[in-house]
């Protein structure tokens, strides 16, 4: 780790007050507006919560994976809505500059992210590539000293507010699988770049996706990311391992906030002349969602240890992901359960969550895209 104890403690203690005084008590507000108030995007700045992952070079704080895991388990613990504003910033919104970017990009790019100056987003699903992101369609032709690029990208977290874009292309249409993708940069404003109707979801109030469309859209060569051609996909593979560890933290965070509340109430909550807490039936599914997330807690820390010291992460991301996302569903369930009649009423406020965590089994590859993932990883490694 790079940071002594005592001061990865401050930082801990900071944001998890943060999150008690200033987020769940707005998170009603976020979820009736589909809006975050932009006093709290502010504090989010200040706090240098759009740089936590950026290098501090580039005036971010630098985290390693594991201090950003323990991180994301305290802003986990309210409505996910907030932490997909700046941590996909700083996550899958700059990493494909911060891992292959050159220094050009990086010097330009990174301060006014880490900044939240601009908000990044990663541009990589199509209405017709999703779990299959090789079959990329969307093109960048080069013409001259420009790529000129034409294609949809679909349910892109942050494209409303974001200035800049990490995009994938297909730049040798000889190509039509992985090698022929390259990562590009666009920025907000560029001719040729608009985008659809933010998109009405099952939950994640305040977290905002839509399509994002080129049309001719010319860029510079100078924005293909690291001057490569041809490594996009790798690019990508890399930026979401990461990413999916954090989506794994996140999920043990918002289920160890599930799991106090549900506790809370039924310690409260009395049927038959006393808590519900000391029946044997709400015990079990108190008991077995603790397990479940000590369990995934501990995955989590793991697999952002090893990647800290270098290793090639895909199984144990795809692991942590699968496990504490379905996990999280799990946790979410037993919840609603607990708290009966209540838990469906949106005053409680366990209902929503329970709708904004069927994401997290989705997003960043579904379950059975990790699946898919840790298996043909142990084949090719049995075959080795």
């Amino acid at each position: 780790m790079i940071r002594d104890r005592e001061t990865l403690n401050i930082l801990l203690d900071t944001i998890s007050r943060f999150v008690r005084e200033r987020l769940i008590p707005n998170e009603a507000l976020v979820a009736e507006t589909d809006q975050i108030p932009q006093e709290l995007v502010n504090e989010m700045k200040e706090l240098g919560l759009f740089g936590l992952s950026i290098p501090e070079e580039y005036g971010g704080m630098g985290l390693t994976m594991e201090e950003e895991v323990l991180a994301t388990f305290a802003i986990g613990r309210t409505s996910p809505a907030f932490r997909s504003l700046f941590a996909t910033n700083n996550g899958i919104g700059a990493q494909g500059i911060v891992i292959d970017g050159n220094d050009e990009q990086k010097n330009h790019y990174l301060p006014k992210i880490a900044s939240g100056e601009i908000i990044g987003s990663f541009a990589l699903t199509e209405p017709d590539s999703g779990s299959d992101a090789a079959s990329v369609r969307t093109v960048a032709v080069r013409d001259g000293g420009s790529y000129v690029i034409n294609g949809t990208k679909r349910y892109i977290t942050n494209a409303p507010e974001a200035g800049i874009y990490t995009v994938m292309a297909r730049t040798d249409p000889e190509k039509r699988g992985p090698d022929g993708i390259s990562a590009f940069i666009v920025e907000r404003g560029t001719p040729g770049l608009s985008l659809g109707q933010i998109d009405k979801k099952m939950g994640q109030k305040g977290a905002h996706t839509c399509d994002v469309i080129f049309d001719d859209c010319r860029i510079p060569a100078s924005n293909l990311i690291g001057g490569r051609e041809g490594v996009g996909f790798k690019t990508a593979m890399k930026v979401l391992d990461k990413g999916r560890i954090n989506i794994a933290a996140v999920s043990v965070g918002v289920a160890e906030r599930m799991l106090d509340d549900a506790l809370r109430y039924a310690c409260e909550r009395k049927q038959f002349g006393k808590p519900i807490a000391e029946f044997q039936l709400i015990q079990a599914m108190l008991a077995d969602s603790k397990a479940e997330i000590y369990a995934a807690r501990s995955m989590v820390v793991d697999a952002a240890r090893q990647r800290d010291l270098g290793r090639d992460v895909s199984t144990e991301a795809a692991c942590a992901k699968l496990f504490a996302s379905e996990m999280c569903g799990r946790v979410a369930d037993r919840a609603v359960q607990i708290f009966g009649g209540a838990g469906y009423l949106a005053e409680y406020g366990i209902e929503r969550f329970y709708r904004d965590v069927r994401l997290f089994r989705i997003f960043e590859g579904t379950s059975q895209i990790q699946q898919l993932v840790i298996a043909r990883n142990l084949i090719r490694q049995h075959g080795a």
